[in-house]
């Protein structure tokens, strides 16, 4: 499957991801408004949250924004503390290294995995990258809020 072209995904809504990935519906308005943001769930239980990269999400280089990046990084971590703890966390601290860059129509995709949890906070690592090229390592400590546990 090759990437569609930059003119392929002005103004489009909702790209092409690769197959297995689904439309995530149940986002804040944050990324929301920042996606659409897909995700899949191996059978093995892993979770991988990704994007096709499109002009909205570029910075004024052409290229994707750090920010966003970043904030994707935040959500990966976010979603691997309540899939291990099922406890909302918050973040407290979020440390990124930019490896590489991304650009329109690439696939951006990324996992993260919880180092270790205590009963007040979680440790977690992200990983995102577009195909084996890695673009983003992140680590984060997150505050665990139990009395947000969801039902």
């Amino acid at each position: 499957m090759t990437s569609p072209t930059k003119s392929d995904l002005a103004g489009q809504t909702a790209p092409n991801p690769p197959e297995g990935f689904e439309e995530s519906t149940n986002r804040g308005p944050f990324t929301t408004h920042n996606g659409p943001f897909f995700h899949r769930i191996d059978a093995d239980g892993s979770f991988l949250h990704g994007f096709r990269a499109a002009e909205q999400h570029c910075n004024g280089m052409g290229i994707v924004h750090g920010g966003l990046v970043t904030a994707f990084a935040d959500g990966l971590m976010g979603t691997a503390v309540w899939r291990e703890t099922q406890i909302v966390g918050l973040t407290i601290r979020l440390n990124a290294d930019f490896l590489s860059i991304a650009k329109v129509g690439d696939w951006v995709e990324g996992s993260a995995t919880v180092t270790r949890a205590t009963r007040s906070v979680a440790f977690v690592e992200a990983h995102v990258s577009v195909g084996s090229r890695p673009i983003l390592h992140a680590t984060g400590v997150f505050k665990l809020m139990p009395r947000h546990k969801k039902k």
